[in-house]
């Protein structure tokens, strides 16, 4: 068998990949162990991240001016959307795609090897299986309830870093996350943004219901639970690979499908998948993500005050800007200039591989 392009991995970036190679009549071969599995996370994206082709009833709502709160409350002057999830992956259609059940043991420019011993050939093979956990890798957790919308006045919110969860003051920290996702319900999500190791679920999921008495919402025992768990690391932007595992996870905010769904039609066209511009960003991205490891629990909301302050130019730059060097540049140096003194010396450690100052609640980290 021979195809114009092989994706091994259909999850929200191989599919969305393989939809956009049919939509310009290439021939298409993917492989998944199971791809009839039904995503179960949310997903999300910055709106002027999505792409014009994304069928419009895959989101299930927008957000003009979400919210996040460290010591202080923000407005941030970007709108956020939410996608429904069984929508996007219905709507990224493979009609016409030969779609394999199996697993790919080797991957060759040209070729794909499953661990039946069946070789296909193709003019592109793309690896977008993701990211596999492996021992010492920094990772993201979350533990979420979908409660009907409990009428609040409460603005969704990207992030709120408030102390009212029940954990202890120098133990990890985690923030809530809650945005509404369709039909008059609302996620509410404790998440450790990054940790090596990170924050168990049942420790978040304690930590959540804490913080839902603390604000009066109740919850009743049988509402549809949201757990999460993935490494942020261990991916990078080589040649033939896509979606995580291509460098499109933003090692410290956990965010990829907004990216991948963005990147897809060029890929697919055919335009080089790789950048020196983009292997650059992607180290300036890890080093952020040692940054956050590198700063003790009590000093995150004031970091992230530092951030949501930022011009919205500059933090759609960080956030988002998977090729821009200079706007990337721009924001860690603005930021960096932001923070105060002593957190700044613990950015200057950890972006340059300094030892790390000590303090109560770090862990080892191993980054591959």
């Amino acid at each position: 068998m021979r195809a114009d392009i092989a994706i091994c991995g259909l999850g929200p970036a191989g599919r969305a990949l393989a939809h956009r190679c049919l939509a310009r009549g290439m021939s298409v071969v993917a492989i998944d162990p199971n791809p009839q599995r039904r995503w179960q996370a949310t997903y999300a994206a910055w709106t002027d991240e999505l792409p014009p082709w994304l069928d419009a009833a895959a989101v299930a709502a927008m957000i003009a001016r979400p919210h996040a709160h460290g010591l202080r409350a923000h407005t941030i002057p970007r709108p956020y959307t939410v996608l429904d999830t069984a929508r996007l992956q219905h709507s990224l259609d493979l009609t016409g795609a030969t779609v394999l059940t199996g697993r790919a043991a080797a991957l060759g420019r040209h070729t794909v090897t499953l661990d039946t011993g069946r070789t296909l050939r193709a003019g592109r093979v793309i690896d977008a299986r993701g990211l596999r956990r492996r021992p010492g890798r920094a990772e993201q957790t979350a533990f979420g309830l979908v409660l009907d919308d409990p009428g609040r006045a409460e603005p969704a919110l990207f992030m709120d870093w408030r102390a009212d969860n029940g954990a202890d003051p120098g133990s990890p920290r985690s923030f809530l996350y809650t945005i509404p996702v369709g039909g008059g319900r609302v996620l509410f999500e404790e998440t450790c943004l990054v940790g090596a190791p990170p924050i168990g679920l049942g420790e978040l999921a304690r930590r959540l219901r804490c913080r839902l008495l603390a604000r009066g919402i109740p919850v009743h025992g049988q509402e549809p639970v949201e757990r999460v768990r993935f490494p942020v690391v261990g991916g990078a932007p080589r040649a033939g690979r896509f979606g995580a595992a291509g460098g499109y996870l933003h090692p410290a905010t956990g965010y990829s499908v907004g990216a991948a769904l963005a990147a897809a039609g060029d890929i697919a066209a055919g335009h080089p998948e790789v950048s020196n511009t983009a292997r650059a960003v992607y180290r300036l991205r890890r080093a952020g993500l040692r940054a956050l490891l590198a700063l003790p629990p009590g000093e995150l909301p004031r970091f992230f005050d530092a951030f949501f302050d930022l011009d919205i130019g500059l933090q759609r730059a960080y956030l988002s800007g998977h090729a821009d060097l200079p706007g990337t540049v721009a924001a860690m140096t603005r930021l960096f200039g932001a923070v105060p003194a002593d957190i700044r010396a613990r950015l200057a450690a950890a972006t340059l591989h300094l030892p790390p100052l000590s303090h109560r609640g770090s862990g080892s980290v191993i980054m591959e």
